[in-house]
């Protein structure tokens, strides 16, 4: 058994000491007096007349500076010690500062060694005064900095490095993005047509995709969608469901045919491994028998609806009830509707991204859909441009509360000028 000491009232040290390893203990904080403590400590200790005269330093501060001890004392400021750029900060922050306060921690200087070496310190000072306040001495305690400060730029460096990654992924994000959507609108004759997509995240490349092109003679084709997911995922998605429309578009026989032959592509490609859907409406522009005006056949997968904007001020939506996602069931039911748009009226397409948007940055109450309604009643008759513009500063005003990317596409048709 191995003896063991125990304390005055009889318990047992908690380690259980050997007595032999006990007694060496003792022994050396017995020796450790306080000038050794002072003289070795782990930090530097220097004390300094008001003057800023060196008045006392201990060894470990004098092997940090590579300096002897009568180089030192009486014959150096503490000033004397720092590099150019520390005196002047001492000179005007760090000396100011201690006389009003009396002390002063933690302040980040630099130290120039007898080799000229720079050696990053923290330091903290107070002023000893006598009884009349009058200040007697400066005690300094100084820290090596040196791992801190390493550890400091190494911090740096792998934020720049993140920062440098995050604008490269950014600019992928967006050349992705740009490929996903029409460079220009084509020109549409006795139509005027404009769009907008606003990113919710420069990180993320969204699924909300638009696009307008010509079909037979006279007649063209538009769709908006929004794809579920943001990333690699959903930008693939977008691009399938992009051209997929397109193509169909030239052979299907209406517009429902159209997004039933997307909903067969996507159910086809997904539905084994990685289940996804999209939102989309799809329309075909003919000219209406009545002069001026445009015939316009909305089909639907679970979109949501379009606003027509009349010439008189008046705005409402387009009624498209039942239509389902797209790509989640293989036999969704696609809602259609038929209307016409006379000189003066604008059709907007919009994804979900504004209705579903926070009215106010972290507010649990969405803008909704009868806010975008009382919105578009309040703008009264307007162009294509004019309604796209309005909602991209309704978007600016949501600010952080637009958590999702929104995309806007408007028709308008324009009033027929006197005599014409």
């Amino acid at each position: 058994m191995i003896p063991t000491r125990e304390t005055d009232d009889g318990r047992n040290p908690g380690a259980g000491a050997p007595v032999g390893e006990d007694r060496e203990i003792r022994a050396a904080l017995a020796e450790d007096s306080a000038e050794s403590l002072y003289e070795n400590a782990p930090c530097g200790y220097l004390s300094t007349l008001p003057d800023g005269r060196i008045a006392k330093i201990n060894a470990t501060l004098l092997q940090w500076l590579g300096l002897r001890r009568d180089e030192v004392v009486g014959r150096r400021y503490f000033s004397d010690l720092l590099t150019v750029g520390g005196r002047l900060y001492h000179e005007t922050h760090f000396a100011p500062l201690l006389r009003m306060q009396g002390e002063i921690s933690g302040i980040a200087l630099e130290l120039r060694t007898a080799d000229g070496a720079r050696l990053p310190v923290l330091v903290t000072s107070v002023v000893r005064s006598d009884d009349g306040g009058q200040p007697l001495l400066i005690r300094t305690t100084v820290f090596d900095a040196r791992e801190r400060r390493a550890y400091e730029i190494e911090l740096l460096r792998a934020r720049r490095e993140a920062e440098d990654e995050r604008r490269r992924l950014q600019r992928l994000t967006r050349t992705l993005q740009a490929t996903l959507l029409p460079p220009d609108l084509p020109h549409v004759p006795g139509l005027e047509v404009a769009a907008h997509y606003h990113i919710a995240s420069p990180d993320e490349v969204g699924g909300d995709f638009y696009d307008l092109f010509p079909l037979a003679a006279g007649t063209w084709g538009l769709f908006l969608g929004d794809v579920c997911g943001k990333g690699a995922a959903a930008a693939v998605m977008t691009s399938v469901a992009r051209y997929t429309v397109r193509a169909a578009a030239v052979y299907a026989s209406g517009p429902a045919a159209v997004l039933a032959d997307l909903n067969t592509v996507l159910v086809e490609r997904y539905r084994m491994h990685d289940p996804r859907f999209c939102t989309v409406v799809f329309g075909t522009l003919t000219p209406d028998p009545s002069p001026g005006s445009f015939r316009v056949t909305l089909a639907s997968g679970g979109h949501p609806p379009a606003l027509l904007l009349r010439a008189d001020g008046s705005a409402d939506y387009v009624p498209i009830p039942g239509g389902q996602l797209i790509g989640l069931l293989p036999r969704a039911h696609i809602a259609s509707a038929v209307v016409r748009l006379d000189p003066g009226d604008t059709l907007v397409l919009y994804t979900d991204g504004l209705t579903e948007a926070r009215s106010a940055p972290g507010a649990d109450e969405r803008y909704g859909e009868q806010a975008l309604l009382d919105f578009a009643r309040m703008l009264g008759p307007v162009t294509a441009a004019e309604a796209v513009t309005a909602v991209r500063d309704l978007l600016d005003t949501l600010g952080t509360g637009v958590e999702d990317d929104t995309a806007v596409l408007a028709v308008h048709v324009p009033r027929r000028s006197v005599g014409s």
